[in-house]
């Protein structure tokens, strides 16, 4: 007799078809197993969700297609897996199977079983010819601080945040940790996520080195960058628990690991651990509900945060237990170096009031100048500014004309290397034109300042500078634009460690994680466009951002001894008592957090209390609020209503981007239940409403759970 299994398929959330439909199969299969199924037209990758269904008869009319192949060569994903998957679709208002198979190898969901078969077969002879590995690396003699925490995280079986001031050797302890596990639990795996792919290769580097040991499999990366087969090849280490360690970036908080014991969440305040397409997800907050669902009695999965400059949330959440805390904190106050020495110090900030300066002046003098010491001695400066290109926009001074983008609600870049004009959200770009386009007038000039114009400003400034060796000065700029082709941006890293550059200048992809051993001094050259955005989360990422910057001199105590200098961090602003800067200055987190806090809570805002945003797309400004008016309206008397405001519609910051017009809907509750029972509710009125005369004209609508940015 047939038997009929419930199998999860990728369907979206706003879609009339549910994600869970039923096939037939000769024989039972276990939940989890991965098949191949007719959706449509189409075939696609699915997976058995639940046992057989074999009570009663399927609905009338309704027909039931059998199973086109099962992947049978694999192990089936694990109950702890699917329950991930079936939470974060819950939590995040999405289908559940749009979850499941955007989380599985996009190489896996176009293999049938014959050539699943072949590729497990080349993955197992690529293990038996895996070539010897060398010796690993000894671990590193902990100093008191790490020594404590490390102790400290392995006594407690609640969720860790490791806050430590930057170089002073967060990386050591999660090694450790790993280490650690692995001495008592051979078989166990760890997850170490990192926010940037840009980070993965050099902490890669470093895991492989430590656990070479445990041979050439036991550390495979999972992240974007990679190309399909790399990443089946990794998630089938994983899955398979051939991999003791997978090392990744959001992505990889749904990798399948069957022995799962430690999960690692380095710089869990990085906005990237939110995805901000399809099920946007939080891969930090999700990390942490994996280890709890992951844990037994007899084998818990820890997890630890670490960060300089922790999340507002994660900060709260490791206050005191009997005041409510649920993390527990870990402290690192110290540089890694000679404790209580110049070398050993953090950074000294130095703020430059560009009040008292040359109008339009982009490189204060007294920055120059420090620059230009550091590189007479040898030294590494950096400078950072978060825009890459040469000017955000061109303007023409006799008719106000202006770069606009013609698809977008917003300027044009100007590339001043190919002359483009280039939209950073649509993409669309054109030749710089030799004049106005409204008026002729062949006077046209940039505002503003990127990246290109930084780097150029620097070479014409420091012409007449010489290195050591009485060679010209070095200047290299890192960003998007210049890391575009495979490899470049390893290249470019490795001529800075290599000590090929004098001047690195850079956005914020410098910024963090990068463990510069001869850069002594960093410089922001105009952080101050953030400090009176609308959005409340401005000052913290703002705050994170400088002083990991900071971070990034006077890593390596023993060359700063070596050269008798000491690490600055200079900072030009035109607000120069702004308290922010006041904190920074003492590199005083808690302070900030503190006073941060303190605001939130009087406003009533994350995390003390809960948001959810609701974004509509359209071809027209009107239809989009159109759609979310309605469905505001349509939602009163929903389960949980009465704790929930919803605000009115309002236009996007960027209203149009490729033609397309967004709107957005702030919903905000003091209890996360209550905003959770009322989305379950609304996503039916949501539908509905697209279906109206209302929600004609919308093209697409969706739910962002504890949004990032509003």
């Amino acid at each position: 007799m047939p038997h009929r299994l419930p199998v999860l398929v990728p369907t979206p959330a706003h879609s009339a078809l549910g994600s869970l439909l039923h096939y037939e199969s000769e024989l039972p299969l276990a939940p989890g197993t991965l098949v191949r199924v007719p959706l449509g037209q189409r075939e696609v990758l699915g997976v058995v969700w639940q046992d057989a269904d074999d009570t009663g008869a399927p609905p009338e009319g309704t027909a039931i297609r059998p199973l086109s192949a099962v992947l049978d060569g694999l192990l089936p994903l694990g109950d702890s897996w699917r329950h991930l998957v079936e939470f974060a679709a819950r939590y995040y208002q999405r289908g559940p199977g749009e979850v499941a198979l955007a989380a599985l190898p996009p190489a896996l969901r176009d293999l049938d079983a014959q050539q699943l078969a072949r590729r497990l077969k080349r993955h197992a002879k690529a293990k038996l010819d895996a070539s010897a590995t060398p010796p690993a690396t000894p671990a590193q003699v902990l100093t008191a601080e790490q020594a404590a925490a490390l102790a400290a995280f392995e006594s407690a079986p609640e969720p860790a945040l490791l806050f430590g001031v930057t170089g002073s050797g967060k990386t050591e302890v999660y090694l450790q940790a790993v280490q650690n596990l692995l001495a008592r639990e051979p078989q166990a795996q760890a997850l170490v996520m990192v926010p940037e792919i840009n980070l993965t290769p050099q902490l890669e580097a470093r895991f492989r080195a430590r656990f070479a040991h445990h041979g050439p499999q036991a550390v495979v990366a999972l992240h974007s960058g990679m190309t399909n087969p790399q990443r089946l090849q990794s998630w089938l280490s994983a899955h398979l628990g051939e991999a003791r360690i997978v090392l990744g970036t959001r992505m990889a908080v749904f990798a399948s690991l069957p022995a799962l014991r430690l999960i690692v969440v380095d710089e869990e305040h990085d906005p990237s651990y939110k995805q901000q397409e399809g099920a946007r997800y939080s891969a930090r907050d999700l990390a942490i509900y994996r280890a709890r669902r992951e844990s037994t009695t007899d084998a818990p999965c820890r997890v630890m945060l670490g960060s300089a400059t922790p999340s507002l949330e994660s900060w709260h959440h490791s206050r005191p237990a009997e005041d409510g805390g649920r993390y527990r904190r870990l402290t690192l106050t110290q540089r890694i170096g000679h404790a209580g020495s110049l070398a050993g110090a953090l950074p000294t900030l130095r703020l430059v009031n560009m009040e008292h300066q040359p109008r339009h002046t982009v490189l204060s003098s007294p920055l120059l100048a420090a620059i230009t010491e550091r590189i007479a001695r040898g030294e590494q400066a950096m400078v950072f500014l978060n825009r890459r290109g040469y000017a955000p926009v061109l303007h023409c001074g006799s008719c106000g004309w202006k770069s606009d983008c013609a698809h977008c609600s917003a300027y044009r870049v100007f590339h001043k290397i190919d002359r483009t004009l280039r939209c950073h959200h649509c993409g669309f770009t054109e030749r710089v034109p030799r004049a106005c386009p409204a008026c002729g007038n062949p006077d046209i000039a940039p505002i503003g300042r990127g990246t290109e114009q930084i780097a150029e400003q620097l070479a014409s400034l420091l012409a007449d500078v010489r290195r050591p060796d009485g060679s010209e000065v070095r200047i290299a700029r890192i960003d998007a634009d210049t890391t575009r082709l495979k490899g470049a941006l390893e290249s470019q890293l490795a001529q800075v460690h290599a000590g090929d550059v004098d001047v690195l200048v850079g956005t914020q992809m410098i910024a963090k994680g990068h463990d510069f051993r001869r850069i002594t001094l960093v410089a922001a050259v105009n952080p101050d466009t953030a400090l009176f955005s609308s959005d409340f989360r401005a000052p913290e990422r703002l705050f994170s951002l400088l002083l990991q910057a900071a971070g990034r001199a006077g890593r390596d105590a023993a060359y700063l001894a070596q050269q008798g200098s000491v690490s600055e961090m200079w900072l030009q602003t035109h607000h120069k008592d702004h308290p922010l800067y006041a904190a920074l200055r003492q590199h005083d987190f808690p302070a900030f957090a503190a006073q941060q806090l303190a605001e939130r809570a009087q406003a009533s805002l994350p995390p003390f209390s809960f948001q959810a945003l609701v974004r509509a797309e359209a071809r027209s400004q009107d239809a989009a609020q159109a759609f979310l008016s309605a469905a505001s309206a349509a939602a009163a008397g929903l389960p949980g209503a009465g704790h929930v405001t919803l605000y009115p519609a309002v236009p996007m910051t960027i209203q149009r981007v490729a033609n397309v017009e967004r709107a957005q809907m702030l919903l905000e509750s003091p209890s996360r239940q209550a905003l959770q029972q009322f989305l379950a509710a609304w996503q039916p009125v949501l539908r509905g409403t697209r279906q109206q005369p209302e929600g004609k004209g919308v093209i697409r609508w969706a739910v962002d759970v504890d949004p990032l940015a509003i």
